[in-house]
């Protein structure tokens, strides 16, 4: 964009930078210009300093305090050092005299184009990197990842019960998918269960079937979803979810690998790897009693957890490098990066939400940009306050608000129940909660007062 009241300036500019492949947008003054870039985002600005009303230096410090890092090229007939010494304090990328030096114009927007260059590669090669680094839809490259990635190669092929656990947005159902593709064969089947959204009087249908008049509206024979998962995968997304009532008949088909249909006699055998996944505590659900311990010790046969974002700060160029590109093939656009300040910020970002919130946050900044470069003004009006502030503390399950009462007791009826089924052999009780010996008789002292 070249900005000038000048005509035969505007022309003149037109004309070289047009001849270099740039497309040229003219403005004849600071008022008009400021408002067109709301809608245009140009890759450079030639900008007159003299002009009614907003003249070339009120122009640099408006973009400046807009967080616009478009690099601006200020040209005047009547040269001043204290004015191109305010111009380089402001961040102008040159200062030009009139008559315009068209030689050194053109060095400098040939090193504008480098600069945008080397900043699409440098995306491109964060993108190449986020492919090298990239495992069954998951991208890492620190070590707390490659090591999550290490633990899914070494225990699909022979692990039948595992359970994920991580904060919401974490990416659970991707490493349910990634165990699931690399023990399952190329016929198998990978089933969801989303169990916070079971209706709590079909659990048994849905999950196990039923036949022909096994209640009202069964007029025919159904296949449950683990016999539609024989041989396969099923996957217990918020399994922390389930009521109490539902944990029993979901422990015993999991703990024997068989189903009973609803209105049937007859018991089926199935083959079933069952991959579980929930963003809560299910220790402390455990203790609090809203979750059968002997549920959860079947489950957690092998534990996977996975880190939150703001623990892996490493892979933030990574992933958003891929979504960034994913988003303007998605958009049909041409999008080259993220300004240094933009990157700042997705860096200090908290990210309650973790990778979800991430790739949300990156799209909705591509739709607000109109140019090819996210800026940090895109970046922030994309996210929520609670991302923005540094290190927000993530809640976890159930701890925070509870009367600690409460905690000392539920886990002393749990541990009672244990106890007594363990036949009051503490020791064998403490190797069915994975405690020591100690921890039991501790856990078994004096009761809190009662609410």
């Amino acid at each position: 964009m070249v900005v000038d009241d000048e005509p035969g300036i505007l022309a003149l500019v037109d004309r070289f930078a047009s001849q270099r492949g740039f497309d040229v947008v003219r403005r004849s003054g600071g008022q008009d210009a400021l408002a067109s870039l709301t809608e245009t985002r140009p890759d450079v600005l030639l900008v007159d300093v003299l002009m009614d009303e907003v003249g070339g230096l009120e122009m640099l410090r408006t973009l400046r305090a807009r967080d616009s890092d478009c690099p601006i090229i200020l040209m005047t007939g009547h040269p001043h050092v204290d004015a191109a010494m305010e111009a380089v304090k402001l961040g102008a990328l040159d200062y030009l005299s009139k008559p315009i030096d068209f030689d050194r114009l053109g060095k400098l927007l040939t090193d504008v184009t480098a600069s945008m260059e080397r900043r699409e590669r440098l995306l491109d090669s964060d993108a190449r990197l986020a492919r090298q680094f990239e495992f069954h839809g998951m991208i890492g490259r620190g070590p707390a990842m490659q090591e999550l990635f290490d633990t899914i190669r070494r225990l699909a092929p022979h692990v039948r019960t595992v359970l994920i656990t991580g904060e919401t947005g974490t990416g659970k159902e991707l490493v349910a998918r990634a165990l699931h593709a690399l023990a399952g064969g190329p016929d198998s089947r990978l089933v969801t269960v989303n169990c916070s959204a079971v209706v709590e009087t079909l659990f048994e249908s849905e999950l196990f079937g039923h036949v022909r008049g096994a209640f009202t509206g069964a007029a025919d024979h159904k296949v449950g979803l683990f016999e539609h998962a024989d041989g396969g995968t099923l996957f217990l997304d918020e399994v922390g979810e389930l009521p109490l009532t539902l944990q029993a008949k979901l422990l015993r088909a999991v703990e024997l690998g068989e189903v009973h249909r609803v209105g049937s006699l007859e018991r089926r055998k199935v083959d079933v790897r069952i991959v579980a996944a929930t963003n809560r505590d299910l220790r402390w659900e455990v203790a609090t009693g809203r979750f059968r311990g002997d549920l959860f010790y079947r489950l957690a046969v092998i534990e996977i957890r996975i880190i939150p974002l703001r623990e892996r700060h490493e892979d933030i160029p990574y992933l958003s490098a891929a979504f960034l590109r994913a988003c303007a093939a998605r958009l049909n656009r041409t999008l080259n990066g993220f300004t240094p300040a933009a990157e700042r910020v997705l860096q200090r970002a908290a990210w309650p939400g973790n990778i979800r919130e991430l790739r949300n946050v990156i799209e909705r900044a591509c739709i607000l940009s109109d140019g090819r470069i996210l800026s940090e003004r895109e970046i922030t009006t994309a996210m929520s306050t609670q991302t923005l502030q540094r290190d927000v503390p993530v809640p976890t399950a159930g701890v925070s608000d509870e009367d600690p009462n409460l905690l000392s007791n539920a886990q002393r009826d749990h541990v009672e129940r244990v106890v007594s089924q363990a036949g009051g052999n503490k020791t064998a009780a403490a190797r069915m909660l994975g405690i020591s010996r100690r921890s039991v008789y501790r856990r078994l002292g004096p009761r809190g007062p009662r609410g």
